[in-house]
């Protein structure tokens, strides 16, 4: 158990300076989905470089994920104990660095080599940006500035796939690391002056070193076992990740100072299903963009530029709905708008299902913008649950908890998707000749995201009944 005699450290904020703590937590929450949708455009062009086939092109996203999430939570620890600020400005300073890196890559192995490096400073990032979040506002506010951050969020996500593809296709692939690395290096002179105060809440205890190494071997063997199968290999990588997993929640329930307190989801109902409901939506979703970036350039034979404007409608979308809804959970059962979102995304996928070689262009922006809604509705709503479920000292786990089911729940989308694709095409690139295939593989794919967000319709829906 922690010491309870080391006391948390905080210095005291006034209002002005929570909101430009604020100001800076979201610009620094703009650049990594920025990346990552604006990533997505260049595919095609990142490809035709390095000779890379449709499933090696997953590992570009999968790389950065399984990075991030095995570092986010014992990065989260390692912050509670030398200070959220110190971590949080640190990995903005790792991101840039690594992000500049990727733009000088000489292959696609070792490009995916440098997004798994550039994994670890969000991870710093996102395991303290949401932690100093809910430190700067009390609860009564905590709502609205949790919907401020997600719809930043999903602006970013907007902003991605038009900027993106006018990059890719004026500037080429290298300018979509080269952008987010400046717009980083801002970030972080401006978190420096304008960033105010410290949080220490394990100022004083030791970091649990076995513990972080149980759990990144345990969850990056699963995640990348899950994104393996069918093979031999996916099978025991799995085994190897469950069994670790286990030897962790064993070890951790037992360490004076665990890196991760296991009994928020032992002892938390609200707390374990609204983290459910966070990886089930992740796990349903992530894959969504990638899948349509390859469809609207390949079949649809849209340039970079013109796919990102079809894209950004959902984004938009979200980005709106987010500040609303996130505003409105401060008035209204947070975990039931949070359930009404899910169900708005069931809708959206089971129209994606059908789409053909000639679907029309606005029926494809109509169901981007259906999900957008229940993407807007279901974030930051389902954020205040989890966050508001627990003390303060377990802000730092449980925003890295967040995370980490945010960034699992995209690995598993993207190995559903890795997966379709591999059944259908094989290890072969997406030529005219295996358009069929692809959109098989598509129709798959999305077909899996609806089983998989109706379980979470259910699990979202539990917390409310059993509140």
């Amino acid at each position: 158990m922690p010491d309870n005699n080391i006391k948390p450290t905080a210095l005291p904020l006034n209002p002005r300076d929570a909101r430009r703590g604020l100001f800076v937590l979201c610009l620094a929450a703009f650049l990594v989905p920025f990346m990552g949708s604006s990533l997505n455009l260049a595919l095609p062009e990142i490809s035709k470089e390095f000779s890379m086939n449709a499933v090696m092109l997953t590992w570009m996203a999968t790389a950065y994920i399984i990075s991030t999430a095995i570092f986010q939570i014992p990065f989260a620890r390692v912050a509670d104990i030398v200070g959220r600020r110190k971590v949080f400005m640190t990995g903005i300073l790792f991101f840039v660095l690594s992000t500049v890196a990727c733009a000088f890559a000489p292959n696609g192995h070792i490009l995916i080599l440098l997004r798994f490096v550039s994994g670890i400073g969000s991870a710093m990032v996102f395991g303290t940006n949401i932690a100093i979040l809910t430190s700067l506002f009390p609860p009564e506010k905590r709502g609205y500035a949790l919907g401020i951050n997600a719809a930043v969020v999903y602006a970013a996500l907007a902003a991605g796939p038009l900027f993106g593809g006018l990059l890719t296709h004026y500037f080429g692939w290298h300018s979509i690391f080269v952008f987010p690395a400046l717009m980083g290096l801002i970030v972080f002179i401006m978190a420096h002056f304008m960033l105010k105060g410290e949080w220490t809440e394990a100022r004083g205890q030791k970091f649990d070193i076995l513990g972080s190494i149980l759990y990144g071997v345990g969850l990056g063997t699963l995640i990348y076992g899950f994104t393996s199968l069918p093979g031999r290999e996916g099978i025991i990588l799995l085994l190897v990740g469950i069994v670790s997993l286990g030897l962790f929640g064993w070890y951790e329930l037992h360490h004076r100072s665990p890196v991760f307190n296991l009994r928020l989801f032992t002892g938390n109902r609200v707390f374990t299903l609204s983290s459910l409901a966070a990886l089930i939506n992740y796990a349903a979703t992530s894959g969504i963009a990638f899948m349509l970036s390859l469809y609207l350039q390949y079949i649809r034979g849209l340039d970079a530029s013109h796919a990102g404007f079809i894209l950004i409608s959902q984004a938009v979308v979200q980005s709106g709905f987010s500040l609303y809804a996130g505003k409105l959970s401060n008035r209204i059962e947070p975990a039931s708008l949070a359930t009404a979102g899910m169900v708005i995304i069931v809708a959206g996928l089971a129209g994606l299902v059908f789409l053909g070689t000639a679907t029309p262009y606005w029926m494809i922006v109509g169901l981007l913008v259906l999900l957008g809604v229940g993407f807007g509705i279901f974030s930051s709503p389902n954020t205040n649950v989890i966050m508001s479920s627990v003390d303060k000292k377990d802000y730092s786990a449980a925003s890295a908890a967040t995370g980490t089911m945010r960034l699992t729940g995209q690995a598993v989308s993207m190995g559903i998707a890795g997966m379709a694709i591999s059944f259908h095409l094989g290890t072969n690139s997406i030529t005219p000749d295996l358009y069929p295939q692809f959109m098989d593989s598509l129709r798959t794919t999305f077909s899996i995201f609806i089983g998989i967000c109706i379980v979470g319709v259910f699990a979202s829906r539990a917390r409310v009944s059993k509140k």
